[in-house]
């Protein structure tokens, strides 16, 4: 009764894996740095919970971050954070995963270690306390929270979560040892140990080097790579929650990487090479998964489900295969030149839905330069088609502070919004339903490691703030909603995600002067961060507001997301000159994985 939601803390769902304690050797917390609602919806922990519990001997338990109140109710009453299959402390796994999926979510990581009952710095940890590992999209530049976990998988977990749990399982056996335990995981292609490394800095603040501190470590961490994903374990029976989700639906992943290159985008370049999952694959998927929830939703997810190869084949096949009980298909990253009117079709037979597309800049010009690679008279049609047949709700995102940006590109955002609401108003009558509801939201720039912006510098919080503001007075349009995010979370957010070892203490302060939830806008205090950073000696403008020379040596240098440097300089390079790249399937650019690549293309004509 002194809780919002009390589902989220009691466990016991349909599907959820019940192991037998005395049969298990190694016990592993499955967590997420943020709520129920967000963790039960994110496609990795789903696939990591299915691909450890089918391992003999080994539970993974869930965990998530609790809710202020919870946080406040545990605090009070002095009992530790627990996990939903076993209640579980903690304290007393052999194994603590935590999925870093947004870097606003650092705090929830300090709060959990520290509800859990584990010293929240690795080297305070001794043999009998958890291995703290991290996973997950914020291990492409996990330094600014290196000092709080053991060891780190760089890139795809799968496989080498299976082969933790192996070598945990045998070193436990043979009396644990955490040192022994962490030189011999270093050795894992994937693995990143960081106490095996120390960062070396110049008189200016710069890195000069990242020393590798442990004999037999590898100078560079290469991130882990499924070559074959098609033969990868998908997920089969997930865990139905007893409350609404973030995305309450059956999650489908048709397709890893991205061959488009959009310039900003981390996962598009650190996800790389593109893989595809048969079709027949993934509606083998959908029949065991729609059997085992009764979900009235199949979402085929991928950064660009457009680029599918199989896409008319699959979406045709699952909505014929599952109409008749009412289940819809959606693809919730379609770019706009992959999208045709057929397939917007299909997609409404079901269920009436709106579309979603990112143009991300308002002006040709400004999307040569992050290599968008559309048109405005793409555009256009897409939306064309898409009100032809039924839509009149759109959804676009776009992107503010990028590169090179001018106040003519925001004005350009605009204009696209005005040529979108006179397209559907020529499309005849009979055609289009309904009225026209067009939102349009705008993110911050933020850069971020292995990609070709890894280098500039982000606007000003005050910058930002001005551009937000000339845009709402544009959008001023009836039938457009404006949404907008905040440029103080952004501000911070880019601190991190280029971030060194440096903020460690920061963030550790920050989160004991009560930071918690910073990805929710209610919680987060800039203010609160600003006077951990000063009590530290540490000016944030330095990580965020500062363009990097081209042979800085970076706080990540030492990881390897399998991208060549050289790679990205150039088509940094390109995006000043205006000039766009070919997508990637259509004309290799030697980024550094030619050889997966050429794989990863057999596996599809197979």
């Amino acid at each position: 009764m002194k809780v919002e939601k009390p589902a989220r803390y009691v466990g016991g769902e349909l599907n959820s894996v019940m192991k037998d304690p005395g049969e298990v050797e190694v016990n592993f917390a499955l967590g997420f740095a943020d709520t129920y609602e967000v963790g039960m919806s994110h496609l990795g922990i789903n696939i990591l919970y299915e691909v450890i519990n089918a391992l003999p001997g080994v539970w993974a338990q869930r965990v998530f971050c609790p809710w202020t109140d919870m946080i406040s109710v545990l605090r009070e009453s002095g009992e530790p954070l627990r996990s939903l299959e076993g209640g579980m402390p903690l304290c007393d796994f052999d194994i603590v995963g935590i999925n870093l999926s947004y870097e606003m979510c650092y705090s929830n990581v300090l709060a959990m270690l520290d509800l859990g009952r584990l010293p929240m710095l690795a080297r305070d940890r001794g043999d009998g306390d958890p291995v703290v590992i991290g996973g997950g999209a914020c291990t492409v530049n996990p330094e600014p929270v290196a000092d709080f976990f053991d060891l780190f998988v760089l890139g795809e977990g799968e496989e080498v979560t299976r082969e933790l749990c192996l070598l945990f399982a045998r070193h436990k056996k043979e009396g644990f040892s955490r040192a022994a335990f962490l030189r011999e995981a270093a050795k894992l292609e994937g693995v990143y140990v960081p106490s095996f490394y120390e960062p070396v800095y110049n008189t200016d603040g710069t890195i000069r080097e990242v020393a590798v501190r442990q004999e037999g470590a590898p100078p560079v961490v290469k991130k882990r790579i499924v070559e074959n994903f098609d033969a990868e374990q998908t997920i089969k029976k997930p865990v139905l929650p007893y409350i609404n989700t973030v995305h309450d639906r059956c999650t489908l992943e048709i397709m890893r990487g991205c061959p488009r290159g959009c310039r900003f985008c981390q996962a598009g370049f650190a996800m790389r090479p593109v893989r595809e999952r048969r079709a027949d694959t993934v509606r083998a998927a959908a029949r065991s998964v729609i059997a085992a929830t009764g979900y009235d939703e199949i979402s085929l997810s991928s950064l660009s489900s457009g680029d599918y190869s199989q896409v008319d084949e699959l979406v045709g096949g699952l909505v014929r295969e599952f109409s008749d009980q009412r289940v819809s298909v959606s693809l919730p990253s379609l770019r706009i030149d992959s999208f045709e009117k057929d397939l917007a079709a299909e997609l409404q037979r079901v269920r009436k839905t709106g579309l979603t597309f990112a143009p991300e800049a308002g002006s040709q010009r400004l999307r040569d330069v992050i290599n968008k690679n559309i048109s405005q008279d793409e555009i256009i049609a897409t939306v064309v088609r898409a009100f032809e047949s039924g839509v009149s709700s759109v959804k676009l995102y776009f992107m503010i502070g990028l590169p090179t940006e001018t106040m003519e590109d925001l004005d350009g955002i605009a204009d696209m919004v005005k040529s979108i609401r006179e397209a559907f108003y020529s499309v005849p009558k009979e055609k289009r339903r309904g009225f026209l509801n067009i939102t349009v939201s705008a993110s911050c720039f933020v850069p971020k490691a292995c990609t070709p912006f890894m280098w500039e510098a982000q606007d000003t919080v005050e910058t930002l703030g001005q551009k937000q503001q000339y845009l709402r007075g544009k959008l001023k349009i009836k039938g457009v909603k404006f949404n907008y995010h905040d440029a103080a979370t952004s501000f911070l957010e880019a601190v991190l995600a280029r971030g060194d070892r440096r903020l460690a203490p920061a963030l550790l302060m920050a989160y004991r002067n009560g930071a918690v939830m910073d990805a929710w806008y209610e919680f987060f205090s800039l203010e609160r961060y600003m006077e951990a950073f000063r009590a530290c000696g540490i000016d944030p403008a330095f990580y965020a507001n500062r363009e990097r020379a081209a042979g800085e040596v970076m706080p990540f240098e030492h990881l390897d997301c399998r991208i060549g440097k050289a790679f990205l300089r150039r088509e940094r390079d390109r995006a000043y000159e205006g000039v766009t790249t070919q997508e990637c399937r259509k004309q290799c650019h030697a980024c550094g994985l030619q050889d997966i690549c050429g794989l990863a293309k057999k596996q599809v004509n197979r």
